[in-house]
C-alpha cells in the first residue's frame, strides 16, 4: 500500500511539472503585460526598464524555473494589475469558489445518487422516464445559458432571489462565509444550482446504469431466494456496490466543479477565483493566471490522488491483483 501511495504521488509530481510548463509557455502567446501598464507616452527605455524589473527580459526556462522557486515558497509573485501580492489575491477570493464548489458536489452527489437509485429501482414507472427524459437537458444544453435562464426566471420574473454578486458574508478570521447570513444563501442558490446540474444528471445516469448492471447480478438472485426485502437488497448490497465505480467520477466531477467554475462565476459576478482569472486574461497579469491554473492543477492531482487510493483501499480486488502480481 504505502509503495503504491508513493509511487502516485512521484507521478502526480510529474503531471505537476508538465502541467505548469505547457500552462506557462501558453502565457507568452495571451500578450504583453507592459503594454496594458505603461501608459500612451511611454518610451523605449521605459519598456525595457519594466521588462527588466518583471524579469520578462529572461529567457523562457528561467522564468519559469523561478516561478516554480517561488511557488514552492508560496510565493506567487506580484499582481500587475493590483501590485500585490498574488497568494493575498487568491486567499481572498478562494472561499467564495471553496463555498460554491462544495455545495454544488454536495448537491450533484446527493441529487444524482438519489436520482440514479430511484431511476434504477423504478425503471418503468412514468416519474422515471420523465426524470431520464429531463436529465438530457442538463447535459445538453451549456452552463452559461442555464445560469441565465434560471437568472430570467428566479431573478427577473419572480424576484425570489439575486441575480449577482455573493451577498452579505461573515468574516471568520480570515475566511469569509455566506452561510450564517439569509442573503448570503439566497445569493448562492442559483449559482450552486447552475454548478451541479451537469454533475448531478452524469452522476444520475451513471448510477442508473451500474445499479441495473448490479441487480442482475447472481448474487442479488440468490438474496432473493432467500428472502430478503427488496429494501435491503436495493440498499445493503446493490448500492454498496455500485458506488464503487461511482467515487471515482464523483472525486474527479469535485474537481472540474472548481475549474469550470469559471463560467457560472462570470454569468453570476460571484467574486471567486475564477472571476479573478478571467480578468486576469483581459490584463495579461501572468502570476494570477499562473497561480490560478496551478492551483487548479494541484486540486486535481490532489483530488484524482485521494480517489485512486480510495478505489484502491476500497476494492479488494485490487489488492489481491496487485499481490498476485507481486508474487
Amino acid at each position: 500500500m504505502l509503495a503504491y501511495i508513493l509511487r502516485r504521488i512521484f507521478q502526480s509530481l510529474i503531471v505537476l511539472l508538465a502541467v505548469g510548463f505547457v500552462a506557462f509557455a501558453m502565457f507568452s502567446f495571451v500578450g504583453d503585460p507592459v503594454d496594458n501598464m505603461l501608459g500612451q507616452e511611454r518610451t523605449q527605455a521605459d519598456i525595457e526598464r519594466l521588462r527588466e524589473q518583471l524579469g520578462l527580459d529572461q529567457p523562457f526556462i528561467v522564468q519559469y524555473w523561478r516561478f516554480l522557486e517561488q511557488a514552492t515558497q508560496g510565493n506567487f509573485g506580484l499582481s500587475y494589475r493590483q501590485g500585490r501580492p498574488v497568494s493575498e489575491i487568491i486567499a481572498e477570493r478562494l472561499p467564495a469558489t471553496v463555498e460554491l464548489a462544495l455545495v454544488s458536489g454536495f448537491l450533484a452527489f446527493i441529487g444524482g445518487v438519489g436520482l440514479g437509485v430511484f431511476t434504477a429501482i423504478r425503471r418503468h414507472g412514468l416519474l422515471p422516464s420523465f426524470i431520464m427524459t429531463a436529465s438530457l437537458v442538463g447535459v445538453s444544453l451549456p452552463t452559461f445559458l442555464i445560469g441565465i435562464l434560471l437568472i430570467y426566471i428566479f431573478s427577473v420574473e419572480l424576484g425570489w432571489l439575486p441575480s449577482f454578486g455573493r451577498g452579505e458574508v461573515v468574516d471568520l478570521g480570515g475566511w469569509t462565509t455566506g452561510f450564517l447570513t439569509a442573503s448570503g444563501l439566497k445569493a448562492l442558490i442559483l449559482p450552486a444550482i447552475t454548478l451541479g446540474l451537469y454533475q448531478m444528471t452524469l452522476i444520475m445516469r451513471l448510477v442508473r446504469t451500474e445499479m441495473l448492471e448490479v441487480l442482475r447480478m447472481d448474487y442479488i438472485r440468490f438474496a432473493r431466494a432467500r428472502g430478503l426485502t427488496e429494501k435491503t437488497i436495493n440498499f445493503r448490497h446493490a448500492l454498496k456496490n455500485t458506488l464503487v465505480p461511482v467515487i471515482t467520477i464523483t472525486g474527479l466531477q469535485l474537481g472540474s466543479i472548481i475549474a469550470f467554475a469559471i463560467i457560472t462565476e462570470t454569468v453570476f459576478q460571484w467574486p471567486g477565483v475564477g472571476l479573478l482569472f478571467i480578468n486576469a486574461v483581459q490584463f495579461v497579469d501572468i502570476p494570477v493566471m499562473a497561480a490560478y491554473l496551478m492551483m487548479i492543477s494541484v486540486m486535481f492531482v490532489g483530488i484524482n490522488l485521494i480517489v485512486d487510493v480510495l478505489y484502491f483501499a476500497i476494492d479488494p480486488r485490487l489488492r489481491i491483483e496487485r499481490s498476485v502480481g507481486g508474487h
